[in-house]
């Protein structure tokens, strides 16, 4: 197998044929051997029915259907685990990021690149606060992170089998894709495209989604916040010595002293906020490492048309 494109899907039946078209326009003519791979991660409405219908008449349409709604990252992760193209290309069926683009980001992986992504240059259709807070959490990621992960990029992107491979051996529960490929290494380019608005129904990236995304990436990533954290509290702690030694200069040397709530609740308020935020924190981390230790599978399968002899790796560790 050339090629592998990796789709994941929730509640997108209005794209799924427009997106199917487009993506054999673009293919076919290239004359590679390649395959779609649609993960149906817990839709409600009837994207699996008409993927089925589509692999009952186009042997290249695989299928993985998740017993639940796992997550976006999870079901690229399930597709990355049964791809079998000696390149990947992983693409979101809304029809944001164009399947056309996928005939410069194979010629660009054909010159020796490993990974070949899309950056955006604008993103047409998102309202000003989605632009704002997503420009702000990948320059704040950049800045605070050990390693380079590109700006202004998404999932969408081309991989060779060598990056592929690493993925899978990186078993971590709260996966940051784009941040793994990064962690990764090897050579790297990017073909800049804008972004057009959403084809068809609702976005399935709520800002809570997009909340939890980037704490993954953050803590994954980086350990700034524990930095942050420990700082905060040696200086709180120097904050509260110093106010500590004046209150007792001022009850028994100059005398000074009123008796008074206002600035005992005013520090108990100010250490008890800094104390949970360092909590709070700290309690991220711990529980990333508690969902690694269970070892739960990433995913369970309920139906595929994907051959295979064995489970999954991810499902084993």
């Amino acid at each position: 197998m050339d090629l592998s494109v990796i789709i994941p899907i929730y509640n997108e039946e209005s794209n799924i044929p427009a997106l199917y078209d487009r993506l054999r326009e673009v293919l076919d003519p290239m004359g590679l051997r390649y395959e779609f791979i649609f993960i149906n991660d817990g839709s409600r409405d009837k994207s699996l029915q008409l993927v089925q219908t589509l692999a009952l008449r186009d042997e290249r349409v695989r299928y993985i259907d998740f017993s639940r709604n796992f997550g976006h990252q999870i079901a690229v992760t399930a597709g990355l685990d049964l791809s079998s193209g000696e390149a990947v290309v992983i693409i979101d069926a809304d029809l944001q990021d164009p399947p056309e683009l996928i005939v410069p980001l194979y010629q660009k992986l054909q010159e020796g690149y490993e990974v070949v992504y899309a950056k955006r240059r604008s993103r047409q259709g998102e309202s000003a606060a989605k632009k704002t807070t997503a420009k702000l959490f990948y320059r704040i990621l950049a800045s605070i992170t050990n390693i380079s992960i590109p700006v202004d990029t998404g999932d969408f992107r081309i991989i060779s089998r060598k990056v592929v491979d690493a993925l899978k051996r990186m078993p971590e529960q709260n996966k940051f894709i784009r941040g793994q490929i990064s962690w990764i290494g090897y050579r790297q380019t990017f073909v800049e495209y804008d972004r057009a608005e959403r084809a068809g129904g609702e976005t399935g990236y709520t800002y809570r989604k997009m909340i939890r995304l980037a704490l993954d990436g953050i803590t994954g990533f980086s350990d700034v916040p524990l930095k942050v954290a420990t700082v905060s509290g040696f200086l709180v702690s120097g904050v509260a010595f110093v106010v500590m030694l004046y209150t007792l200069y001022a009850r028994f040397v100059s005398g000074n002293y009123q008796p008074g709530w206002a600035s005992l609740m005013v520090s108990i308020l100010f250490l008890g906020g800094v104390q949970l935020i360092a909590i709070g924190i700290i309690g991220e981390y711990i529980a990333r490492l508690s969902a690694n230790v269970r070892q739960r599978p990433l995913y369970i399968i309920s139906d595929t048309n994907i051959p295979t002899t064995s489970p999954p790796d991810s499902q084993l560790r």
